[in-house]
């Protein structure tokens, strides 16, 4: 009788630490996706100041 209810006890601890190893890694993956949303907008935003840049100065070089 000692082995079987081992083994059950076993396995709902398995299954418990991977579904808290599951939740962390969701939590992360969130983390993540917010990281590449902020890092995109801020790339773009750089892009659009680079754009508006280079046309002040293609206005300025014409005048030469």
């Amino acid at each position: 009788m000692f082995w079987p209810m081992l083994a059950i006890a076993l396995g709902f601890l398995g299954l418990t630490v991977l579904g808290v190893l599951a939740v962390r890694v969701f939590v992360e993956a969130q983390r993540l996706g917010r990281q590449v949303s902020d890092s995109a907008r801020r790339i773009n935003r750089a892009a659009e100041d680079l754009e508006r840049a280079a046309v002040g100065t293609a206005r300025a070089a014409e005048r030469i």
